[in-house]
């Protein structure tokens, strides 16, 4: 009676083949279930006691996104088993591929965002987890264009032909996008290599000088010294050379003096320690040194050569003007002429 009941047809499979189908898709909730049960808490037990979000992250996406994907495959497989039309065959092939796809990228999505989430938390500069940020849209648009492409090809639909008919059409695009893409991938490069950042000094190929504003996605702002905002494509930028005053730890001075040509040889040979001894007693400084180094049209010439322990230019300035007014203070004691301009005109007497 039984065997009888079991063999009975319906819609071309029997009620065994159903019943087969029901066991083993009920098989695989169960394991699913004490998987979620036994693993999954266990895992969410570890993760509440580390200090890090990030394994949080991972294990709810584990079970959000890929514990769906088990359950559609289980479905899938006891589906198969039976005897089925040929369109409900490829209306469920065609169902069960697209919800595949769909959790599929959402669980490798979750996975590049705590990927990128572990880069930032371990990187302390601001500008470049700003950077990190940026990328998760691109990467969303990358990972769901390839996987919409293999589904498309996937389901018979071939975009080969379609693709290299508007070769023509995608060219044109390319060529007027050229330089947009240029200072988007230059933004990056920049962002990444990181040759200057928010509200640093900046001189670009000794034409323009300024502090950075902002580093936008096609071009950057930079504020001139003399107020004036400054706005200078991406890839310009990324192309220039660029000097970072704000990553200088000091700064190395030169400077010159003259002396009268009537000044004394005692009095030369006393200069160089003079200057040293009044660098060399200010805070902040590091001496190097002070020479007699040539005879100039009027004057005869010293260059002396210090260090600055600070990139700040204002600490520069208040330093140089203290020398400055300390080496007039100490020449006038010792009798010492700073030179200017001047020239003699000999005058004789012609004998008559």
């Amino acid at each position: 009676m039984l065997e009888r009941l079991l063999n009975i047809t319906l819609f071309g499979n029997t009620l065994k083949d159903y019943c087969i189908s029901l066991l083993i898709f009920i098989a695989a909730v169960i394991a699913i279930y004490i998987f979620k049960t036994i693993i999954i808490r266990a895992l969410k037990s570890w993760s509440r006691k580390t200090t890090t979000e990030l394994d949080d992250i991972a294990v709810e996406a584990f079970e959000k996104k890929f514990i769906p994907l088990i359950y559609i495959c289980s479905f899938y497989i006891s589906i198969i088993q039976l005897t089925l039309h040929p369109s409900l065959k490829k209306a469920l092939d065609v169902i069960v591929l697209i919800l595949m796809t769909i959790f599929g990228v959402m669980f490798v999505l979750n996975g590049i965002k705590i990927f990128i989430s572990a880069i930032i938390q371990k990187e302390g500069n601001v500008t470049k987890q700003k950077a990190l940020r940026a990328l998760n849209p691109l990467i969303q648009i990358l990972v769901w264009s390839f996987a919409i492409f293999i589904l498309l090809e996937n389901l018979g639909i071939k975009l080969t032909p379609l693709i290299a008919g508007l070769g023509i059409g995608g060219l044109a695009v390319a060529l007027a996008a050229q330089n947009i893409l240029g200072d988007l991938f230059a933004y990056f490069v920049m962002l990444f290599d990181r040759p200057f950042e928010i509200e640093d000094f900046i001189i670009i190929d000794k034409d323009f000088m300024g502090t950075v504003e902002k580093i936008g996605i096609k071009s950057s702002k930079i504020r001139g010294i003399g107020g004036e905002q400054i706005i200078i494509s991406n890839t310009n930028l990324a192309n220039a050379r660029v000097r970072n005053y704000k990553r200088m730890n000091r700064r190395r001075v030169v400077f010159t003096i003259g002396v009268v040509y009537e000044t004394s040889l005692e009095q030369l040979t006393l200069i160089p320690e003079i200057i040293k001894e009044i660098i060399e007693n200010l805070d902040g400084t590091t001496f190097d040194r002070a020479h007699f180094f040539s005879y100039g049209d009027f004057s005869l010439n010293f260059e002396i050569v210090y260090y600055v322990n600070s990139n700040d230019y204002n600490v520069y300035m208040d330093i140089q003007q203290e020398i400055n007014l300390k080496i007039k203070d100490e020449f006038g004691k010792h009798n010492i002429e700073f030179a200017y301009p001047t020239s003699l005109i000999y005058v004789t007497k012609s004998k008559m």
